[in-house]
């Protein structure tokens, strides 16, 4: 994770990968790899550059609105710290600087979803490009309500990733510029491509908190109102 998606497709095949496809087939909830025709799900993609505030959000969101939220890289972190065989190899192919296989992150995702009581999920950080946003349509059938899209300068994002105060060694210029621009060239083509069918809801996430969340709750409320129906 963390490095620039072009490099996937530099990548060699090697053991880890094979062993994680199978693994990762293991962990589907249907035959088909669908899941199960009892569960259905609205699901809304969060996508923005590192500092957009889409955390925060998600939270409010959560708290408001009665969504689950799901991190597609704390799913990751999780399976890693389980111990299990897919955690150690998911650990190994990070630790070596290779791109976990979007079936990989799809599964734990899948997984979440069905074992979650609830039917209305964000799916944050994900997909991170346009191959994972195929891969997730086709794995799972689902196709998202809509894509939130947490629009937020370069600079903005700057100025609140060095100011905050979470210990993240990651939290430098020049390891920030370098997400930033990951987030450019991989997912800015799935919010272009959402954007085509209709479904980019487009925030000024450069706004105060408070005044985000006023623009957010007026795109949920009358999705929360439509599921109650």
């Amino acid at each position: 994770m963390g490095t620039v998606v072009d490099a996937a497709n530099k990548i060699d095949p090697d053991p880890d990968q094979d062993r994680l496809a199978v693994i990762a087939n293991k962990t589907s909830v249907d035959a088909n790899g669908s899941l199960p025709s009892h569960k259905k799900v609205t699901v809304v993609f969060v996508l923005g550059g590192p500092g957009s505030g889409k955390g925060t959000q998600c939270a409010n969101i959560v708290e408001h609105f009665g969504y689950t939220h799901l991190s597609a890289g704390d799913l990751l972190r999780a399976e890693i710290k389980s111990g299990s065989e897919n955690g150690t190899m998911i650990q190994n192919m990070m630790n070596e600087g290779k791109i976990v296989p979007s079936e990989v992150t799809i599964r734990l995702l899948q997984r979440a979803i069905q074992e979650s009581g609830n039917d209305k999920f964000l799916i944050d950080g994900f997909p991170r490009n346009e191959e994972n946003r195929a891969a997730f349509e086709s794995v799972t059938g689902i196709v998202p309500e809509f894509v939130l899209f947490f629009d937020c300068s370069e600079e903005e994002m700057e100025r609140r990733l060095l100011s905050r105060n979470q210990g993240r060694e990651d939290d430098n210029i020049d390891t920030i510029r370098k997400r930033f621009k990951v987030f450019l060239e991989s997912s800015l083509p799935v919010i272009d491509y959402y954007d085509s069918k209709g479904k980019v809801r487009k925030i000024d996430a450069t706004k105060p908190i408070e005044e985000v969340f006023e623009t957010v709750k007026a795109l949920f409320t009358p999705l929360s109102d439509k599921v109650k129906l």
